[in-house]
Parts: C-alpha cells; structure tokens; sequence
C-alpha cells in the first residue's frame, strides 16, 4: 500500500455568525466537523456530497487557503497546519489548487502566460526567458499551443480557460493539486475532455489528487477511493469499486439511487431522502443524518455521534453508521439495497 502524502486528523473549520448593531459574534457555522482522512501519495480521492456539506472548505483548509479552527494537518510528515510567512510560501510549491469557474478564476486584464508564470515569478524564477519557456511546456502539455500565452481569458472557450488554470496549477510542479469541481461549469463532451487530461497528468507527473464534486457519475470515472460528506463530516470512505457495488451508509445508497442509468429499459430502486438538510447553525444530536434516515433507530441514532468504523472485515471501508458498523448493527430495521 502507497504511503500516506496527507494526513488529516479531527480537522474543525467554525465560520462566526455576526448580529446586532455591534456586530458581535452571536453564534457560529461548524462547517468542517472532526473530519480524518488519509490521502496516500499518487492516488485520487473523490470528495462527494450536497452543496453546503463543507467539500470546498476543507480542500481550501487542506491547501491553506483558509486558516482551521483545530486539529492537525500534515504533508510528507510535516505539520503545516499554522506554519505562516515564509515557512507557509515554501510549501505553497507543493500544494495547488484548481479553482471551479474557469471564468472568475482568471484575471481578464492580464495575459493567460502572464498568469500561468505568475507561480514562477513569486518563488524566485527571475529568468524571463526561462519562464516563457517553462509557460511554453505547460501549455502544450495541457492540449494549448505556445501561441497561446500572449492571448487573453475572453479568447478561449470555457474548456480551454480550464486547461489554462490547470496549466497554472501544474506549473510549480506540486505534489498535491486540490481541483475543486474543475468540470462543474463546463459541457458534457468537454467535461470528458477535462477529465481525461487530468488522468493523464496524473500519471505523468506523479500527482496526487483530492477531486471535489457533487457529480457522482464523474466521481467514478476520475477516483481510485471515494469519500462522502454530509453536513462537515465523512460517513463513508472505501475504494471506487466497492462504494458503487456495496454502499453501506444509507446517504451513500441514497446518493447513488439518484444516478440516472443510459439504458430506458433499466429502473434503478430511487431512495427518496424526506425533509431538508439540518442547518449547521444547529446541526441534529446524534447522527446529523438521523431526521431523514429511513432506518433510523430511535433507540441510539438520535443519542450517540457514530465514529468512522471498518465494515465488516473489510479494514479499508469506513462508514459511521450505528446500524451498520459497531455494537448496533442488530438494531438495524431494513436495508435499502437488494
């Protein structure tokens, strides 16, 4: 088994609510909960769940973009969760990030080899000539031509300023790139297109990936394990493969039943989850999932915080999921899945 590049350990991210006529802090968001999570060198991981679950904030935590609130993070062994200033800059190199929209995420003033040497510029490569050069390669290397750098944002299609921001990502040569639903913004058939470079990239350069999406059919093309979060924390983690046949935490196997099938002679059984999702200004006690499960059991569910547990025999696939793993498995009332 690969070694671990990131080690992730109960890592909280709190947002302040602010009220009155003196602003003052009145309540708080937790919008990353306790989450641990493992990222071994060369693999990609699949980030999955609704809008709001906390995915974009915790790749920016991982990448610190934004400052946690407690726990740790660690990269190749080495504490970097409130390393500042030029300590901060020096890993920088090795840790990008891919932003979602292909058209925000690009200064329109400034020419796209201008900003793909931006990275270069700021960690001491003075030599024009050998930023224009390394600009050069990454361009081609990201399906562009060389001709491109001098061009500006508004000249490229939604795909192609895509490839310009992983060209800019890639440039520094990082070992751990965060794409935060790089594909959300863009067509199908480029999307495929998207994707597929990243894939070969990867492979190419060694890189390691934490793919953040709500997309579960992209999930599954990109991903080698796949982790799902629901209101700031992960309630399940195990490889592509297994998740897709043999879900295990009832908002999996909900999600799941949602992925329409290309074949109209195939019905998929649909789970429909009632109710909304709790606000995490006051988050449900017990399991956060517990008001929309449909096998919730009242006896524990609303009382005790399930923890990550391993599945069975299988040691590589976590779900929190009282009925499921743990001492109340034979309080489980139905499965949901045939």
């Amino acid at each position: 088994m690969a070694e671990n590049l990131v080690e992730i350990r109960n890592l909280v991210k709190e947002f302040p609510v602010k009220g009155g006529v003196f602003q003052r802090e009145v309540a708080s968001v937790k919008a990353v909960a306790n989450v641990d999570l493992d990222i071994r060198r060369g693999e990609t991981i699949g980030l999955v769940g609704e809008s709001g679950c906390g995915k974009t904030t915790l790749g920016r935590m991982l990448v610190r973009l934004l400052e946690p609130t407690s726990g740790t993070i660690q990269l190749d062994g080495t504490d970097i969760t409130h390393v500042k200033g030029r300590a901060l800059k020096s890993f920088r190199r090795r840790m990008q990030f891919i932003f979602q929209d292909p058209y925000g995420s690009l200064d329109p003033r400034t020419q796209v080899g201008d900003s793909i040497a931006e990275g270069l510029l700021l960690h001491g490569v003075d030599n024009k000539d050998e930023r224009q050069e390394r600009v050069g390669e990454m361009l081609e290397l990201v399906g562009l031509k060389r001709a491109h750098a001098g061009r500006y944002p508004h000249e490229f299609s939604g795909g192609q300023r895509q490839r310009i921001g992983i060209a800019r990502a890639l440039i520094l040569k990082p070992d751990l790139v965060v794409a935060d639903e790089p594909v959300s913004a863009l067509d199908v058939s480029v999307q495929a297109q998207v994707l597929n470079l990243l894939r070969e990239l990867q492979g190419e350069l060694g890189l390691t990936l934490l793919f953040v999406a709500h997309n579960l059919a992209v999930v599954e093309h990109i991903s080698d394990r796949v982790a799902v979060m629901y209101l700031g924390s992960i309630v399940e983690l195990t490889d592509r493969d297994t998740l897709y046949a043999n879900p295990q935490h009832p908002y999996t196997e909900a999600l799941l039943s949602a992925i329409p099938i290309a074949d109209p002679s195939l019905r998929r059984k649909r789970i429909l989850l009632e109710g909304d999702v709790p606000s995490p200004l006051n988050p449900p006690p017990g399991c956060t999932f517990h008001p929309r499960c449909p096998i919730a059991a009242d006896e524990v569910c609303p009382v005790d915080t399930p923890r990550l547990l391993s599945v069975g025999e299988n040691g590589d696939h976590l779900a929190s999921c009282h009925l499921r793993t743990g001492e109340y498995q034979h309080l489980n009332k139905a499965l949901f899945t045939d």
